[in-house]
């Protein structure tokens, strides 16, 4: 999920930025300090906006910077346990898919893809149920529960799950709907 957060900080301008516009200098810093920043209670931020820097900074004895109070916007992006997220497979390898969830890619662990054998085709870097013979492969739309969230300094780690009714390629959710209404027989019925 997105969201938009106002944070206030402090930021040092160095005395070498002092003749250029405070505002653009505190933009281009706070940028480096946020953007990209992974943190467990905020997520990922993406990007920072709508700038509002204190005209009057503070000196701090033996440092020849200048402190300002500042406020501003950041996007960001906290994935949640149990959402229900739409993204494109990006990724197909023999112990799973790996789906753009946006600034980061969420893997889908093989025994969590169908209710089925799955069988990697290396040549065609796909997954295929062997008896239902739906194919899971780059590019395909998908919708799948994010069922583990790791944030860290180090890094995103976001587990998914495509086991559960209505989940999965969005073509695979069509078929089983209109099985569901009548409109196409089941397999093993005919």
């Amino acid at each position: 999920m997105y969201y938009l957060l106002r944070i206030s900080d402090v930021v040092r301008i160095p005395p070498d930025k002092f003749s250029e516009p405070l505002e653009e200098i505190a933009f281009e810093i706070l940028r480096e300090k946020y953007e990209g920043l992974i943190d467990s209670e905020l997520g990922i931020i993406i990007a920072i906006s709508n700038l509002n820097v204190s005209d009057v900074g503070m000196i701090i004895p033996g440092d020849g910077a200048t402190y300002h109070e500042v406020e501003f916007d950041a996007l960001a992006f906290l994935p949640h346990v149990q959402e229900v997220i739409e993204g494109e497979i990006v990724e197909v390898t023999d112990f799973g898919a790996f789906m753009r969830l946006g600034p980061v890619d969420g893997l889908i662990h093989v025994s969590q893809v169908m209710d089925d054998y799955i069988v990697y085709d290396k040549r065609r870097g796909a997954l295929m149920g062997k008896e239902s013979q739906r194919i899971l492969q780059e590019g395909d739309l998908v919708r799948a529960r994010i069922v583990t969230v790791s944030l860290s300094s180090r890094g995103a780690r976001v587990g998914l799950t495509m086991r559960q009714p209505f989940l999965g390629v969005l073509s695979w959710i069509d078929e089983d709907l209109k099985r569901i209404k009548g409109e196409v027989k089941s397999e093993a019925k005919k």
